[in-house]
Formats: C-alpha cells, structure tokens, sequence
C-alpha cells in the first residue's frame, strides 16, 4: 500500500473528523454525537464547555498528528504501526487535556467551582 495513502487514511480520516467537529458541534446533549461522558452529560454547561474544549484539543492534534505523520512517511518510506500510534497519541492528549479542565472547572456533580 501507498504510504501517503496510509497516512490520509488514518491520520488524514481523524483530521477530517477533527473539521466536522468544529463546523457542525452539538447543539445539545445526547447520545450520538459530541464528547459524551458521564460528567459531561450532567448538564447543559458542562456538556457545552467540555464540547467546545475539546473541539479546539482535537483539531489543533489531529492538524498536528497528521502533519507529523505526513513528514514522517517523507522521511521514511517503509511505515507499519507509526501513523496509527501518532493518531492513537494525538486523541489520548485530546481527551486527557478536556478532563483535566473540566475537572478544574466543574465538581463531581457538574456544578461551576
């Protein structure tokens, strides 16, 4: 397989996600689309500041995952598990940075501190 196609597969397919996110976020709580936890969906403020934090982690990692990549398979050629664990990398700090704030925003009950 083509590596640049590999990349744009994986790494290309999470950044193209990482858009939709940013151009069409959730309106509202449910349970299909947005960054669903348990915290998150406590209420209408949690859910909204936890959804608009992580848009902009996601899209500013996955831009960055995919570039990496990207310059990663110009540098070498023969890839295997690399990009996937750049994408896997790049959701894993996306996700932990969102808890962290909403953690230091929100108590346990999803009241503002």
């Amino acid at each position: 397989m083509n590596p640049y196609y590999y990349i744009l597969s994986i790494n290309g397919l999470l950044f193209l996600f990482s858009l939709i996110f940013y151009f069409f976020p959730p309106k509202s709580i449910n349970s299909f689309y947005g960054y669903r936890t348990n915290k998150t969906m406590k209420n209408e403020t949690v859910w909204k500041f936890a959804n608009a934090y992580f848009i902009k982690q996601f899209l500013i990692y996955s831009a960055v995952s995919f570039v990496a990549a990207l310059v990663f398979v110009f540098i070498n050629k023969n890839i295997s598990w690399q990009p996937m664990a750049i994408m896997l990398l790049s959701l894993a700090v996306s996700v932990i940075k969102t808890e962290q704030e909403i953690n230091k925003n929100f108590d346990e009950d999803g009241n503002k501190i």
